[in-house]
């Protein structure tokens, strides 16, 4: 049996500093750092298991796509105020309504059949008080499924360069339960556009969800 190949060594660290990126990112904009940490190169390297360099260079990506910004000897994550909070729940509601729009034109029957199984799945989910993250993580499923359904990379890598500021472990926790029944209701007649293939009413309910979640948002922040 031949030995492994070993990958060669200028190809190691571009993509040790991709994945430095994509889990750092994700730790940002999900909410697991908080606004105003923050961030040691030396400690996130321990961290992630990778040299400096990795990390400061994802470090610079952040701060390029706006998510982190420099502080006295480091960066701190940034913390976002309620105008820029407002603007971007715009653009995604108009992004993401025309999402669900060509996700009800162009999707398959297996990935809408595929978004329809994610809300089934909620409707069975714990109790909203004691399943936060379980929320946050269906709630990142549903929208990334409808997102991929609409077949169209160019507005996929829009939507994600606009998730600076989106629903988060932090943002889970201003949710009252009787608001968290109102945005799973919400899925579910998006959901139904979908399978119907109506293309209009799928994006008026998508862009009403982003646009209540602001709402929300607003009310708590202000």
């Amino acid at each position: 049996m031949p030995d492994a190949v070993s990958p060669p060594i200028g190809a190691v660290e571009p993509r040790l500093g991709e994945q430095t990126y994509n889990e750092l990112r994700s730790a940002i904009v999900q909410g697991r750092l908080r606004p105003n940490q923050r961030l040691i190169e030396t400690e996130l390297a321990e961290e992630y298991a990778v040299s400096r360099t990795p990390v400061r260079e994802t470090l610079q990506r952040l701060a390029v796509e706006g998510l982190i910004v420099p502080a006295r000897r480091g960066w701190i994550v940034r913390e976002h105020s309620l105008e820029e909070i407002n603007e971007i729940y715009e653009v995604r509601a108009a992004l993401e309504g025309f999402a669900a729009r060509l996700a009800a034109q162009r999707g398959t029957k297996g990935q809408l059949d595929e978004v329809a199984a994610i809300v089934r799945e909620r409707s069975f989910a714990p109790p909203p008080e004691t399943a936060r993250e379980q929320l946050v993580a269906g709630n990142d499923r549903f929208h990334a499924s409808i997102i991929k359904a609409a077949g169209n990379e160019r507005l996929r890598e829009q939507i994600r360069q606009t998730c600076e500021y989106f629903f988060n472990f932090q943002l889970a926790n201003l949710y009252t339960p009787e608001e968290i029944g109102r945005s799973a209701n919400q899925h579910a007649q998006i959901a139904r556009a979908l399978r119907k293939r109506n293309a209009d009413q799928a994006e008026s309910a998508m862009r009403e969800h982003v646009s209540e979640a602001l709402s929300v948002i607003r009310d708590r922040l202000r």
